[in-house]
């Protein structure tokens, strides 16, 4: 299952489909094209649900109810070198990183949980309406998916919703916001089943930019949950990392605008 084309190979969205979008007040989002530069292993039994670098490691949440982990990853070897257990009740979804708690969001429980990024000694929980999806921070907020369009803005400490903000094109709402990354002032999202990254402004709601990833990785026809899922950025090398469900790769790209 290794991807069949040669480094470095180029995603870009079709501009045809952007021209192809109904006329409204939200301008259409800019094509956007990743090269790849590098692939990493992954865990193919991992269900990929939240994903993020830190000094140096991956910190992935993964699904499925009996199978649910938090774990700490060598990048290079995918070596698993700290690994939490969720209990047969839970299934992990969205993972972010706060100051020195890690944040990780369960699927229909409406329970989260907070570990200590050392240690992933659970220091408490929290709770929340609805589905948990995908979960990122801007540094002074949480900010959560739940499946549909619309993304909540969390205090930190009460977990009470302070914002909430409806995601959009030009052809209408964009729904099935799943996993998160805020990269310089952007929130990128994966698309429930679509093999695309949206870009979204955080102050409008409007989806800014659009990346195809179609291409990047056979499917696997006996998995048909096994789509792309998890971002992750590095930010000294302006690298993001893309995987999906039990994937056996990460995907290193450098994502920009399309010259095209």
């Amino acid at each position: 299952m290794n991807p069949s084309f040669p480094l470095p190979f180029l995603f870009s969205v079709s501009l045809l489909a952007l021209a192809s979008c109904q006329e409204s007040n939200v301008a259409p989002p800019t094509p956007l094209e990743a090269e790849v530069v590098e692939v990493l292993p992954h865990d193919n039994q991992a269900f990929t649900q939240g994903l993020l670098l830190h000094d140096g490691h991956f910190y992935e949440s993964t699904g499925q109810y009996g199978e649910s982990t938090l774990r700490k990853i060598k990048p290079r070897t995918g070596e698993i070198v700290e690994v939490r257990y969720l209990t047969d009740e839970f299934f992990g979804e969205g993972l972010a990183l706060l100051g020195d708690r890690l944040f990780q969001l369960t699927w229909k429980a409406g329970k989260g949980f907070i570990y200590d990024l050392k240690t992933f000694k659970k220091l408490d929980e929290f709770a929340y309406e609805g589905e948990g999806w995908g979960l990122t921070t801007d540094g002074t907020h949480l900010i959560m998916s739940d499946g549909t369009s619309t993304l909540r803005f969390l205090d930190p400490k009460t977990f009470q919703v302070v914002r909430r903000l409806e995601v959009a094109d030009p052809s209408g709402k964009v729904a099935d916001l799943n996993e998160l990354e805020y990269v310089n002032g952007q929130i990128f999202a994966n698309l429930w089943y679509r093999d695309e990254i949206v870009r979204i402004s955080p102050e409008t709601g409007h989806v800014t930019g659009i990346l195809s990833l179609r291409g990047l990785l056979r499917p696997i026809p006996s998995d048909p949950d096994s789509v792309l899922n998890g971002i992750a950025y590095n930010k000294e090398k302006d690298l993001y990392y893309v995987t999906g469900k039990r994937w056996p790769k990460i995907f290193a790209i450098r994502i920009r605008e399309s010259s095209e």
